[in-house]
């Protein structure tokens, strides 16, 4: 049975990478939300997916003369005084606003909605027994030697969610070796295809779990890694017949910006997840 794994949180619905897209995400019925985590340059950890906060805040107008706006050069008390949720309403980037899916009363909650740090979303993710997967971006200059993984451990420890709620996954395949040596309860996903046009790199096929971009793989190549006994997550899957077409290929989970569609379409075919099972399941492991 395939996941549905809502991309950014449900960010057709409402803004990515916030709590409240996260929330939506759970309300539509998806089986786990994905969010991107990145290091701010005083090493507070937050959910961004793009290097500059200009497309998905009101940095320009905050700080007009930061320009090009890179997160690595902002502090956490400064992304917190970003309204990251009224931009959705100008962009409505995905139509679903104009198709009566989001509601004004939703849009104007989300006006002044603020960049989250991960500790916010693990708390999110545990107080509403949702799970999630931390996609650990790539870091640039000039935090390139910050300590990643490390931290990104502590915070999960520290919040205290249960393994078995949070999936670790990046394109920094030495990352999640780490993670494997560091915390062995917690699981982790190769990303590949990072490249658009490349072909797929699979290495030695020494992840149980592989996301790879979808427009760089069929339904036959699909059904050959599962038949090995890996599991492949296609990123980023928004068109029904994708869906259906890589369901029935025997992908584990779709990451996709309609979890809500993604839902309804699986239950009517009766190819819907029955839910997210990590590792580990009830309270985590002592290391």
């Amino acid at each position: 049975m395939t996941l549905i794994i809502a991309h950014r949180g449900a960010r057709s619905l409402a803004p990515e990478n916030t709590l409240a897209a996260a929330r939506k995400a759970l309300e539509v019925g998806a089986d786990l939300w994905e969010t991107d985590v990145v290091v701010m340059s005083d090493g507070e950890l937050i959910l961004l997916h793009d290097d500059s906060l200009a497309r998905t805040t009101n940095v320009k107008d905050r700080f007009p003369d930061r320009d090009p706006w890179h997160f690595t050069t902002f502090t956490l008390g400064e992304i917190r005084s970003l309204d990251a949720g009224s931009w959705f309403a100008k962009a409505d980037p995905f139509g679903r606003i104009a198709a009566g899916e989001v509601t004004q009363e939703e849009l104007s909650a989300y006006r002044n909605e603020q960049i989250p740090t991960l500790s916010e979303a693990l708390r999110f993710t545990q107080d509403t027994s949702f799970c999630v997967n931390l996609e650990l971006k790539r870091l640039p200059p000039p935090m390139e030697n910050f300590p990643m993984v490390e931290r990104v451990l502590a915070m999960i420890d520290d919040t205290g969610i249960e393994y078995g709620r949070v999936i670790i996954s990046s394109f920094n395949h030495e990352w999640l070796r780490e993670i494997r040596i560091l915390n062995p309860s917690i699981a982790v996903q190769a990303l590949i295809g990072y490249s658009e046009t490349d072909s797929l790199d699979w290495g030695t096929l020494e992840f149980e779990t592989y996301n790879a971009r979808s427009t760089l793989i069929d339904e036959k190549q699909v059904g050959a890694i599962t038949e090995k006994g890996i599991s492949v997550n296609l990123f980023t899957v928004n068109e029904e017949d994708e869906m259906l077409r890589f369901t029935e290929a025997g992908a584990a989970g779709l990451i996709t910006d309609f979890p809500q569609g993604a839902v309804r379409l699986l239950q009517k075919k009766g190819s819907r997840s029955q839910g997210f099972k990590g590792p580990s399941e009830g309270k985590k492991d002592n290391l």
